[in-house]
């Protein structure tokens, strides 16, 4: 299940992935859900698995929910237009469900990955600040870059909340957990994100998930957003400058860059304070 929006160009290395998946095509189908691309020219050509949907309600989660409408498996599988699953990734999805059945809720590994040598500033960033799946599901939370959802489970929950343009995976994963679901983390189900490379490709991420965080959920943990955006982001820095895995030099560099996305932050924060509109991209 993928929405795109804006990024069909991105879709061709997608499919690639898929089809060269460990598993036969014939055994799964893809669903690429545009959500109101305002030039959409769909791909020629595509694999007989592979179906077009259009979902006109604006936010990646309500074209999620349109997709899964449009699904026939009872097992769905998320990832995003801009990600490059592995070879094995439904291989390591599908012994997952086998094992947790009606309740299957599976989270992957995402590995953060540069195209280019040497990396800028906002790579360096991505980079060292990843797509912690993991450290997420300790957490009782998970992304949609690497997800996996029992039809039963994902029904039971109504699907995503369709009026957020961030954070509904979390959301989903909670209550889900809330009602007695186990998020399981799959280390072997590996899909790989590429950096993102330009100062404005990040600020729009940065953006979005700043508004999905103040201006949806529980009014404690609105709250919280709210207090945190405008605190330091000390558990970021510390948690970079640990980032063993990573050169020291990266660390260095992201941790400037998240004292520059703060100061993004905090202007977001107040123009939503004036009625502002979330960012949806």
């Amino acid at each position: 299940m993928v929405p795109v929006y804006e990024q069909w160009h991105l879709i061709p290395g997608l499919l690639r992935c898929l089809a060269d998946q460990s598993i036969a095509p014939a055994a799964f189908e893809t669903i690429l859900v545009d959500n109101g691309s305002p030039d959409f020219v769909p791909p020629g050509a595509l694999p007989s698995n592979v179906h077009l949907a259009r979902c006109e309600q604006v936010g990646s989660y309500a074209a999620r929910n349109h997709g899964v409408r449009c699904a026939t498996g009872d097992r769905l599988v998320f990832t995003d237009a801009d990600c490059r699953p592995q070879a094995d990734w439904l291989q390591y999805m599908n012994a997952g469900f086998d094992e947790a059945g009606d309740l299957g809720l599976l989270a992957g590994r995402i590995e953060m990955v540069c195209e280019d040598t040497p990396c800028n500033a906002v790579q360096a960033y991505d980079l060292v600040r990843g797509i912690p799946q993991r450290w997420y599901v300790a957490r009782g939370y998970a992304t949609t870059a690497n997800l996996g959802v029992s039809r039963p489970l994902f029904q039971s929950l109504d699907g995503f909340d369709a009026a957020r343009f961030s954070g509904g995976d979390a959301d989903f994963c909670r209550r889900a957990v809330a009602g007695g679901a186990q998020l399981a983390f799959l280390e072997e189900a590996v899909v790989q994100h590429p950096a993102r490379s330009t100062w404005s490709a990040l600020c729009n991420k940065v953006r979005r998930v700043k508004g999905g965080q103040l201006m949806a959920g529980g009014a404690r943990r609105r709250a919280v957003a709210w207090l945190r955006t405008f605190l330091p982001p000390v558990v970021a820095i510390v948690r970079f400058a640990r980032a063993r895995d990573q050169p020291w030099r990266l660390r260095v560099v992201a941790i400037a860059v998240q004292h520059r996305l703060w100061w993004i932050e905090m202007r977001e924060a107040i123009r939503l304070l004036r009625a502002g509109t979330p960012e949806r991209r």
